[in-house]
């Protein structure tokens, strides 16, 4: 079992583990177990209903953040031509082609934190899936970052959007900002995306949708939501 510092166990003393708490309230407490000397992260954590082993219950998508997620993102693009230039205005921070996929595959370099691939270049991301996949960084149509409309694309990243997925064991985690946020810019960027996420409901999702909801920092512990409020 992992010892756990001074500053955790005092924070955790703020927090009744029985208790599922008010979104706003959470948020607050959350921040008052933000202790540590950088800027932590916020992130929301929501356990959902369903099973992401079958293809008509995936819950995937993109939201840009109200007030974004305090962390400016480094977007690597496959585009050529015009689109190259596009992205390169837009201000991507890698535009290539086979010349970046090898780097990645024989480099082994990751120097970004997003890929954007216009469609007819998916020929060639698409040969780096099993390296990109397994680190959540292949394009994909339903985040937005396989498309024709490069500018628009990097602009949202860059606005602070962020993308939502199961993971295998249906839980969803997304970072929501930073300490200094504050409450309200914190609990503007968590409305949104749990709208975004109940919005994303499958048909075929049955029974209670929203299993779990809870907020922590990088340091600190998590606090639980109520989820029938949220939904309501």
């Amino acid at each position: 079992m992992t010892a756990r510092g001074k500053n955790y166990k005092e924070s955790a003393k703020l927090i009744d583990r029985t208790n599922l708490y008010e979104a706003r309230e959470a948020i607050e407490l959350v921040l008052q177990t933000a202790k540590a000397k950088f800027d932590e992260t916020i992130e929301a954590h929501i356990k959902l209903g369903v099973d992401s082993r079958h293809a008509d219950q995936q819950v995937r998508g993109a939201i840009v953040l109200p007030h974004g997620t305090g962390k400016t993102k480094k977007v690597l693009v496959f585009a050529k031509g015009e689109k190259e230039k596009e992205a390169l205005d837009a201000g991507a921070d890698y535009v290539g082609a086979d010349d970046l996929a090898n780097k990645i595959q024989k480099e082994n370099w990751f120097d970004f934190d997003v890929v954007v691939a216009t469609p007819d270049m998916m020929g060639v991301a698409g040969k780096l899936g099993r390296i990109l996949g397994p680190k959540g960084l292949m394009p994909n149509p339903k985040s937005g970052t396989v498309t024709f409309e490069v500018e628009k694309a990097i602009k949202e990243i860059k606005a602070g959007k962020v993308e939502y997925r199961l993971d295998k064991t249906n839980i969803i985690h997304v970072p929501i900002g930073k300490a200094s946020f504050g409450a309200e810019k914190i609990s503007d960027n968590f409305t949104a995306l749990m709208d975004a996420i109940i919005k994303a409901k499958p048909a075929a999702a049955k029974g209670q949708y929203l299993k779990s909801v809870a907020v922590s920092s990088t340091m600190g512990p998590g606090v639980k939501i109520n989820p029938l409020k949220v939904m309501a």
